[in-house]
């Protein structure tokens, strides 16, 4: 089963490979445009312009679906012992982790989703939108705004030009 899911994405355009990697949460863009930087065979060798605009998309795909469906979801998962728990230790850690949206809102959810840190990105920003009651109209376009503004980020240090990583 593992080789021939290495197999497969073995087979897939290195573009795609990006895309995937951002749509992964925890690995989002800050994992799929380091790997897309980085030379062959270990990375996809693409340019910082491919790399970014597909860890880019890839990193939206899921924020829609979660935008969308975390309430019902989470109404069916809470119907269970182990689901309630899990959706409170979920949400309470979101909580601990975004003060800065519940202190700044819309302008807090860009920040949150922009700073490249462990624990924010477009995942969690998602679920902080949810749990803050962030409107649909307003929580989207910030969280477009925060993965463009971490993409640069994230670009700007794998290539070396500010100091976070260093892509060899």
């Amino acid at each position: 089963m593992v080789d021939s899911v290495v197999n497969l994405l073995k087979s897939l355009p290195k573009e795609i490979i990006t895309l995937i990697i951002a749509t992964l949460p925890v690995f989002e863009l800050r994992g799929a445009i380091p790997w897309a930087l980085s030379a062959p065979p270990i990375g996809g060798g693409l340019s910082w312009q491919s790399a970014y605009v597909f860890a880019v998309m890839g990193n939206f795909i899921p924020v829609l679906p979660i935008l969308l469906l975390l309430e019902p979801v989470s109404k069916i998962i809470r119907k269970t012992k182990a689901g309630d728990r899990f959706l409170n230790w979920l949400f309470n850690r979101t909580r601990k982790k975004s003060g800065v949206i519940e202190k700044y809102e819309a302008i807090g959810l860009i920040i949150f989703v922009g700073i490249p840190l462990p624990v924010t990105g477009a995942w969690t920003g998602a679920i902080a939108a949810f749990i803050f009651g962030i409107p649909l109209r307003y929580a989207v376009p910030c969280i477009i705004a925060g993965i463009l503004l971490a993409g640069v980020v994230v670009t700007l240090a794998s290539l070396g030009i500010i100091g976070f990583i260093k892509i060899v």
